[in-house]
């Protein structure tokens, strides 16, 4: 299997994937790290300006000899890609998967809107770094992408007889109301959330309750949610779980608790649309 990396929003720090190569041989994975990862310009803190970012995500998606593009890292800037990207997939992006999730979100909702693909929110390159447990996150995503392997999924979703899609909730909320966000009717939705005050959170889970367009998602599920680490909202009165459960009941959707997602390495994979059968 032969995956590309590279980094549609941020640029990755200069020896943050040294370890990467090792890990994909294990796997039997011919991986290719693009350059274009550790590139600077365009403002912010991008791998590059918006057009080089959008030319190297295309000259893989377009290339069928890649099986799969793994995006390097999240951060912010994926989404002002769309329009130099999107009219120019060819089939051969039709026919890999894309892994990733936190500001990947936005490539694979809209991959997924779109019906491109295998949009995959699971870890990525730059996971293996985690302190404790990362080389096992960053596993995941590969063992998932070569061997199917089950145990790298988020339990929950296995056996469930329904599709699932995976959100940062900055994301999602971002999302809504446009073309971009893809028709979840009959999926299970999971959310996560990093750095964020829990009063946001819950402005967001209103906004996600409210909308339209979610109208039909099967149930509602919470990964981890990390609060900025000098949070003053500790007297918000809400913790995340009850946030989740009180705007699941205005979705009328069950809240089924937690799940293994989010920018932590116990972060599992979540295969978008894909209904996972138990063993």
């Amino acid at each position: 299997m032969k995956i590309a990396v590279m980094a549609p929003a941020n640029r990755v720090d200069e020896h943050a994937l040294d370890a990467v190569p090792a890990l994909a041989a294990e796997y039997g994975v011919e991986l290719v790290i693009d350059p274009q990862c550790w590139a600077s310009g365009g403002g912010h803190t991008w791998a590059g300006p918006d057009q080089f970012r959008a030319d190297t995500f295309l000259k893989y998606a377009n290339d069928p000899s890649y099986h799969a593009v793994w995006f390097a890292r999240g951060g912010y800037g994926s989404n002002r890609l769309f329009p130099l990207i999107f009219p120019h997939l060819e089939e051969a992006a039709r026919n890999k998967a894309y892994v990733g999730y936190s500001d990947m979100g936005f490539m694979l909702g809209a991959l997924y809107a779109k019906k491109i693909g295998r949009p995959i929110h699971g870890p990525m390159p730059v996971d293996i770094n985690r302190k404790q447990g990362g080389r096992e996150c960053a596993a995941r995503s590969l063992a998932w992408l070569t061997k199917q392997d089950k145990s790298a999924l988020e339990p929950g979703i296995v056996g469930s007889g329904r599709p699932a899609a995976a959100f940062n909730l900055s994301i999602l909320d971002s999302l809504i109301g446009t073309k971009w966000l893809p028709d979840l009717a009959d999926h299970d939705l999971l959310i996560e959330e990093v750095d964020e005050h829990l009063y946001r959170v819950d402005r967001m889970m209103f906004h996600v309750a409210n909308a339209t367009q979610l109208a039909r998602v099967a149930s509602l599920r919470l990964g981890s949610v990390t609060l900025p680490a000098a949070d003053g909202q500790a007297d918000f009165g809400h913790s995340a779980d009850q946030i989740a459960w009180d705007w699941s009941k205005l979705m009328k959707v069950p809240y089924e608790g937690r799940a293994l997602i989010g920018h932590v390495a116990s972060n599992h994979v979540v295969p978008f649309g894909q209904v996972i059968a138990k063993d």
